[in-house]
């Protein structure tokens, strides 16, 4: 549990900066006030010295990192969910986010072009070619 509760918190990054466990417990307070949660308690559930949160804490945790409930418990699903989290991070630190966002909207043609473009300038640096899915 906690590693995969560390890995949310070090991979979500609101407004380009980390989430501290106390505006995450801040956060979850709000929308589910029956839930008890400090920034401490988060604190020991990300560095093991806490284990057992209670299933609405995991749900709600889910919910707010935005995560199946599954995440916490299915190793194989969060094993996919930290994958994903992983590309999104690559995508974001190499720029390919703020290419991804220019695209958004174009006609198919257009983005036809571009993919041909890229294409080309992989194969001119050496990069093999994309396979795509």
């Amino acid at each position: 549990m906690s590693e995969l509760l560390d890995s949310l918190f070090r991979t979500s990054r609101p407004e380009g900066r980390r989430w501290t466990n106390d505006e995450v417990a801040a956060r979850i307070k709000e929308s589910h006030p029956q839930i008890r949660v400090s920034g401490a308690y988060l604190s020991a559930l990300r560095n093991g010295k806490r284990t057992r949160p209670s299933p609405e804490l995991q749900s709600a945790l889910a919910e707010f990192f935005g995560v199946s409930p599954a995440y916490f418990v299915d190793s194989d699903h969060a094993q996919k969910v930290l994958q994903q989290l992983a590309l999104l991070e690559d995508m974001s630190q190499s720029g390919v986010r703020a290419l991804a966002l220019r695209a958004v909207g174009l006609p198919q043609e257009s983005l036809q072009a571009i993919v041909t473009v890229l294409d080309q300038v992989r194969k001119l640096q050496g990069l093999p070619p994309v396979e795509d899915d």
